[in-house]
Order: C-alpha cells, then sequence, then structure tokens
C-alpha cells in the first residue's frame, strides 16, 4: 500500500475550463496506466520474476520502489518526462500485483474472482466520481484523517507481512478498501474544485487509490471465495 499527498492546495483559483480540462486529461491517463500496469502483471505472472518477492524481501523491493517512483514522478510532472516515468510506475506496480494475482489463478475460480474484484473497483469509482460532482461540501478537512489511516495500514501490513495472518490480511483490506474509497472521493473533489491543478499529480493519486481498492478487493475474495480444486 502506498499512497502520497500533493502540496496543492484547495479552492475555486481555476476557471471552469481549466478544471474541466485538467479532469478530462487526468481521467485519460489514469486509463492509459493501466496499459502498463496490466502489460507489467501479465509479464510478472508469465514469468514468475516476482514469485520470489514475499516476505521482507518483497516488501523492501515494493516500498523502496513505490516510493522512488513517487518522488521521481513529482520532480518531473511539469515536465515532457512525467507522463512516460508515471508510466512505468504503473508498469512497475503491475509486476508488484502479479504475486498476488498467480496465487489467486490458482484458486479453480481465480479468473472470476479478479473479474469481480476489477468490476468491484470500477463501481467504486464510478459512485466517488459521481459524488465528487454533486457534493457542494468542501472535503479538504478529510485528508489528515486519511492520511493517519493510510498510515497505520501501512504500518499494520508491515507487521501482517511477518506475522502472516490471515485475519489480520482480512481486516486491513477492508479498512484499506474503506480509506481508499474515500480517498478517491477526496481526490477526485480536489479536482473539480481546483484545487489539483496538474494532472500527472491527480493521476498519480487516484492511481494509488484504485489499485489500493483493486489490490484489496481482490485479497478478501481470494481468502472469502477462492475455491481449490
Amino acid at each position: 500500500m502506498s499512497r502520497i499527498t500533493t502540496s496543492s492546495t484547495w479552492g475555486h483559483s481555476t476557471d471552469l475550463a481549466s478544471r474541466n480540462r485538467v479532469l478530462r486529461n487526468t481521467y485519460w491517463l489514469l486509463a492509459l496506466s493501466l496499459v502498463p500496469t496490466v502489460l507489467g502483471a501479465w509479464l510478472g505472472v508469465a514469468t514468475g520474476m516476482t514469485a520470489s518477492l514475499g516476505g521482507g524481501l518483497g516488501l523492501i523491493v515494493f516500498l523502496g520502489g513505490a516510493f522512488g517512483f513517487m518522488y521521481a514522478i513529482e520532480k518531473t510532472k511539469n515536465s515532457a518526462a512525467g507522463v512516460p516515468v508515471l508510466l512505468a510506475f504503473t508498469f512497475f506496480m503491475g509486476l508488484m500485483l502479479a504475486r498476488m494475482l498467480a496465487m489467486v489463478l490458482g484458486f479453480k475460480n481465480g479468473s472470476e474472482l479478479i473479474m469481480t474484484a476489477f468490476a468491484g473497483t470500477a463501481g467504486v469509482f464510478f459512485v466517488m466520481a459521481t459524488l465528487a460532482t454533486t457534493i457542494k461540501r468542501d472535503l479538504s478537512g478529510m485528508n489528515k484523517w486519511l492520511f493517519v489511516g493510510a498510515i497505520g495500514l501501512l504500518i499494520g501490513g508491515i507487521v501482517n507481512v511477518f506475522v502472516g495472518s490471515p485475519v489480520g490480511m482480512m481486516v486491513l483490506s477492508t479498512l484499506a478498501i474503506i480509506i481508499f474509497s474515500a480517498y478517491m472521493l477526496h481526490d477526485l473533489k480536489q479536482i473539480v474544485d481546483g484545487g489539483e491543478t496538474n494532472y500527472i499529480s491527480a493521476t498519480l493519486a487516484l492511481y494509488l487509490d484504485v489499485f489500493n481498492v483493486f489490490q484489496s478487493l481482490l485479497a478478501l475474495l481470494g481468502i472469502m471465495g477462492g475455491e481449490r480444486d
């Protein structure tokens, strides 16, 4: 699980046309970012290159790579390199997701579980996008509480890597779905209200929300609904 906050401020400092342009570009780039994610996941599952990245080693590779890429994205977001760096990050995230996908595909109903998780994530995004355009209230106050929740999840996830508790995984996955769904609403509302004016930063935030909701849904479905042969 990874999440960063942008340095943008809330408010209606941009006109409607500019806000709509940022939102449109963000949606297009978010859709595009799914392509390298799928390619990375396919490569990881097909080759098994990430199969050995379990426990502490996998955690170090994931956190080091994720935060390294996010730092690079923030540094290049105003240049021509911003989009390629973001897409490289989403390829990396696909690779990191491959180990879980391979485990789920080991179930008799693995393909159905993956499609269910995808459909559930799409449903959450649709609901949050609709709410972001209809809610008039300023949601900026959510940020500090969501950040605390994300840090708590990160710490809990690190602990559970070494404990290996299925119950702990279920609890963390459920909380992650709630927290990152709320983050999705927060980040979409920020774009709609003109608080985020850089579509690369906006895409990064939404991508992390979508990734974490999908990953957590998949983990829950795998634990609760996986059918062995």
